[in-house]
Formats: C-alpha cells, sequence, structure tokens
C-alpha cells in the first residue's frame, strides 16, 4: 500500500466518523436517539471550569481598563504583545497634566505664589504618574498575567480535552445505536466488539478530562494569591499618593492665608470705607468674600511719617492718573498722605507713584 492509498482510507474513514458523529448529534437534539450522561462530578467540574473561565476573563479586562482607560493605547498594547516586541513608553495623564502646570507656573513666575503653587503640584502630580506607572507594570506581572496564562493556557487545553470526550461520547452513543438495530448474528458480534472499544475510550477520555478539570481548585488558590499581590499592590499606589498630596497640602498651606480665601476670584473692586467699629480689630475681616487687611496695622502705617513694604493681593486698574495700578503678588512701597482718604494709601513702584486701595494690600513686618 502506498502513501497516497493510505490517506485516501484514512480520509475515508475520518469523514465516515464525522458523519456518524452528525447523525447522532442530530437524533440526539431531534430526541429520536438516547444520550450517554456525564456522572454528577464530572458534570460539575466542567460547570467550574466554564464559570472560572467567563468571571476570570470578565475580571482581567476590567483591571485592563481599570489600569488603561485609553482604549487605543489598550490596543496598541495589545499588538506589540502579539508581536512579541515592547510598546513604546509613553506620557501618562496625571504626568501629563504635571508637565502642564509646571509650564504654566513657570511661565507666570516661580516667585509668585501662584506660579509657585502651580509648580509644587505639577511635581507632585509627576510622581502619581510615576506611581501610576509602577502599579500598571506590577498589577501586569503578578495579577493579569496569570489570568491570561489560564485563559490561553491551561483553559485551551481543558476546552479541547473536553471537545474530545464530546466527540468519544457521540462515537459510544453511535456504536449503541448500531448495535440496538443490528439483527444478523455477525453484524450484531462486530457491533458488540465496537462498543467495547469506543466504551474504554469514552472511559479513558473522561479519566483525563477529570484530572485535569480537578486542577482548577489548584488555579483558583493560585489566583488568589494574585489578587493579594493586586491588593497590595493597589495600597501601594494609594499610599504613595495620599502622602503626596499631605505634603502638597502642607506647602500650600505654608502659602499666606490670603491666597488661600481667594477663591475664584480674578479682580475686586474697592471696599468703599472700613467700617469705624472695626478699627480696633488685629485679625483679618471678610466683608463680602472680601480679605480685608487688618484695619490696625494701617492705622499704625497711617499715624507714622515711615512707609512700609506691602504685597499685592489682587491686580488693579487705575481708574484715572491719580491711581497706581497694581498686580496681584508684586511688592510696592507704600506710606501715608495727610488729609487722604482712610481707604487709600500712596503706593511707590520705581519712578511711579499713585494711590492703591488699602483693601488690596497685605502689609508686610
Amino acid at each position: 500500500m502506498n502513501i497516497m492509498d493510505f490517506n485516501v482510507k484514512k480520509l475515508a474513514a475520518d469523514a465516515g466518523t464525522f458523519l456518524s458523529r452528525a447523525v447522532q448529534f442530530t437524533e440526539e437534539k431531534l430526541g429520536q436517539a438516547e444520550k450517554t450522561e456525564l456522572d454528577a462530578h464530572l458534570e460539575n467540574l466542567l460547570s467550574k471550569a466554564e464559570c472560572t473561565k467567563i468571571w476570570t476573563e470578565k475580571i482581567m479586562k476590567q483591571t485592563e481598563v481599570l489600569l488603561q482607560p485609553n482604549p487605543n493605547a489598550r490596543i496598541e498594547e495589545f499588538v506589540y504583545e502579539k508581536l512579541d516586541r515592547k510598546a513604546p513608553s509613553r506620557i501618562n495623564n496625571p504626568e501629563l497634566l504635571g508637565q502642564y502646570m509646571i509650564d504654566a507656573g513657570t511661565e507666570f513666575g516661580p516667585g509668585t505664589a501662584y506660579g509657585n503653587a502651580l509648580i509644587k503640584c505639577g511635581e507632585t502630580q509627576k510622581r502619581i504618574g510615576t506611581a501610576d506607572r509602577e502599579l500598571i507594570q506590577t498589577s501586569a506581572l503578578n495579577f493579569l498575567t496569570p489570568l491570561r496564562n489560564f485563559i490561553e493556557g491551561d483553559y485551551k487545553t481543558i476546552a479541547k480535552e473536553r471537545k474530545l470526550l464530546q466527540n468519544k461520547r457521540l462515537d459510544l452513543d453511535a456504536a449503541k445505536t448500531r448495535l440496538k438495530k443490528a439483527k444478523a448474528a455477525e453484524t450484531r458480534n462486530s457491533s458488540e466488539q465496537e462498543l467495547r472499544i469506543t466504551q474504554s475510550e469514552f472511559d479513558r477520555q473522561a479519566e483525563i478530562t477529570r484530572l485535569l478539570l480537578e486542577g482548577i481548585s489548584s488555579t483558583h488558590a493560585h489566583h488568589l494569591r494574585c489578587l493579594n499581590d493586586f491588593v497590595e499592590a493597589q495600597m501601594t499606589y494609594y499610599a504613595q499618593c495620599y502622602q503626596y498630596m499631605l505634603d502638597l497640602q502642607k506647602q500650600l498651606g505654608s502659602f499666606p492665608s490670603n491666597y488661600l480665601s481667594n477663591n475664584n476670584q480674578t479682580s475686586v473692586a474697592p471696599v468703599p470705607s472700613v467700617l469705624p467699629n472695626a478699627i480696633g480689630s488685629s485679625t483679618m475681616a471678610s466683608t463680602s468674600g472680601l480679605v480685608i487687611t487688618s484695619p490696625s496695622n494701617l492705622t499704625d502705617l497711617k499715624e507714622c511719617s515711615g512707609s512700609r513694604k506691602a504685597r499685592v493681593l489682587y491686580d488693579y486698574d487705575a481708574a484715572n492718573s491719580t491711581e497706581l495700578s497694581l498686580l496681584a503678588d508684586e511688592v510696592i512701597t507704600v506710606f501715608s498722605v495727610v488729609g487722604m482718604d482712610s481707604d487709600w494709601l500712596m503706593g511707590e513702584r520705581g519712578n511711579q507713584k499713585g494711590k492703591v486701595p488699602i483693601t488690596y494690600l497685605e502689609l508686610l513686618n
């Protein structure tokens, strides 16, 4: 017998087996043939494996979404992984925000309160971005990779053996059907021999499948350890972020309270007058959401003939040529002039002089 004849006979046998299985499967669906049921233990193992596969896929995919919200980036990483190539490093969202803040703070001026705060916030955001990158790497290695190995490795083997068990079961039931239909003694002897062979093959395949399925319990134990690693990685990440923000809060808290309480205000009109009964106060007063400089310090300044340095709290545009325009955060020299309205001081910046509203100033020691 040459190779071609052998291949032809093998193809014919395979075709015959396939046709026999198809007929048996169809008759079972139509209720015209009996079906050998698997034992309850094996059925439970199969159900447990299927349930494990479904939830492992869902957990794995949602974890990927959590770690990388950008779907395009996930697709790119998937392609590079399939090509067995390292994906190019990309800046993440916290790092990008941090860089924008640092650039803005540098342009506004590190010497200004807002510029300095932006730079500090930007540096913190970049540290959070680094922690985020470490979380992704650790989680991918210790959590996602084991889950993916189960789906693409162990479960594929289980599914292959399960399909083979299904085929052996169809062969067994087809042999039982042929034995029932056999009438001649010779035909019955042949059918009985075929039944013994198919029963043996089915039992052997059922045992192989059972041994594989019993390994699911070990898989659950392994995934539990991986889950603990993932929780620990998240705990480390959130602890780092909390510490970074705590440090940032302390740094921002070191700024003068005037800046921290001036929320959502870009320009403020001068307060027309200071109430007489507030002259003796030694604390910051708030009127209509405005932070007013301590009146006692201003009174002391008006009573002395010297000058003082003052920090400008808010931008101010001069209404006429007798006033001096101001920029927030700049430091100017101020002094009192006899006969000037009590709500104003004379300000001096280089060779520029003009009236400035006292509610825009913070006197410096």
